[in-house]
């Protein structure tokens, strides 16, 4: 928490707006909106999940369609696409980003198409704050006329050349979860192009209620909008996130400089300065042979042991018994990376005594 939170909260208690809605909802909105520039309209929801999947809806996706996705990722990025009765085709990474390879997508589109089988979406996602190759995939998505859904639950604040994410596609959804760089205890955010689109949005989050004096409803709707609480931890939030992001790009450049020597680590970095991360978390990827057989598994249960949290990196989506079955192209590195690769302490509160002890543990494990 930065210290203002609490005014925000305050505020909507002394004016008693505790409801789905307020000066806060609308607050928190438009910080976003003036954070992403791009011409971005918000609709603030009760999750970055719930965004994903009024987005699929709004891109018209319809029990039996397919729907592009990235396997290396959260399952939240693929499960709005099982809750509309449609069927993910999950798309390999490349090594460069961790994120949707764009060869694996083109060959996947046009192998969907060759069986009657165009697929209605596209959901790329900024992996740990990694933006993905969004000018590739882009034209890819022009080529085939096929809409972007980004997945940037993990990418606020993180720009490729220039431009922040969940600004690319034709929609966005965002996250503010209790791990997030910035959090409203739960949330999300959707963002579209269109006012007409956010509009649409928060009519479905807020059960899609029509113009009527009394209650009367055309359509399926969901209790999917953020409460005025929540939009007011969030403002606060706001005044926040460029240290926060500072806070996480200092931890990355931490484990930089403490694995710069260490032969067979190597740490998850832009790629080329088209790319600037916000680093929501720090990953490392050992190669066994170069570490004296010691793995990415040895290294968590040693920390572990000292206290220490962290964790495998995501199990890639087609590898889920959920998902068995379901469509995958590329090839295995996705797979590599999950089986190497490890989430360090990334948060932006830890000290430099909390460094101290982390330095420690990584000596024991590697220099003795």
């Amino acid at each position: 928490m930065g210290g203002t939170e609490q005014k925000f909260v305050q505020e909507a208690f002394d004016t008693n707006w505790v409801a789905p809605l307020g000066p806060n909802v609308s607050g928190f909105e438009d910080d976003l909106q003036n954070f992403l520039g791009e011409g971005s309209q918000i609709a603030a929801l009760s999750s970055g999940t719930a965004a994903l999947h009024l987005g699929l809806i709004i891109l018209d996706v319809q029990p039996g369609d397919e729907v592009i996705c990235q396997t290396f990722t959260f399952s939240a990025s693929a499960n709005p696409i099982k809750y509309l009765g449609a069927t993910p085709v999950f798309i390999d990474s490349e090594i460069d980003s961790w994120n949707m390879c764009p060869i694996a997508l083109e060959e996947a589109i046009v192998d969907r198409i060759s069986k009657g089988k165009k697929p209605k979406a596209i959901i790329p996602v900024h992996l740990y704050g990694m933006p993905a190759k969004m000018d590739e995939i882009i034209a890819i998505s022009k080529k085939y006329d096929i809409a972007i859904l980004e997945d940037s639950a993990e990418s606020l604040g993180s720009t490729y050349k220039g431009q922040k994410c969940g600004t690319f596609g034709e929609m966005a959804a965002l996250s503010f979860n209790g791990n997030k760089i910035i959090t409203t205890s739960g949330g999300g955010a959707l963002v579209t192009r269109e006012l007409a689109e956010k509009n649409q949005a928060v009519f479905l989050a807020t059960q899609a209620r029509d113009q009527a004096p009394h209650y009367q409803h055309s359509q399926v709707g969901y209790n999917y909008r953020m409460s005025n609480i929540c939009a007011g931890i969030g403002r606060g939030q706001m005044e926040v996130l460029e240290a926060h992001i500072a806070l996480r790009r200092d931890m990355n450049e931490f484990y930089k400089n403490y694995f710069k020597d260490i032969d067979g680590v190597r740490v998850f970095s832009e790629p080329s300065e088209d790319f600037y991360s916000n680093h929501w978390l720090s990953a490392i990827v050992l190669d066994p042979v170069k570490c004296s057989g010691k793995t990415s598994t040895d290294l968590r249960l040693y920390l572990d042991g000292h206290n220490i949290e962290s964790r495998p990196l995501w199990k890639p989506m087609h590898l889920q018994p959920i998902f068995a079955g379901v469509p995958y192209y590329g090839s295995k590195v996705a797979e590599k990376l999950f089986e190497n690769g490890l989430c360090m302490p990334s948060g932006s509160n830890l000290t430099d005594a909390d460094r101290d002890r982390i330095t420690l543990a990584l000596n024991d494990f590697f220099l003795n």
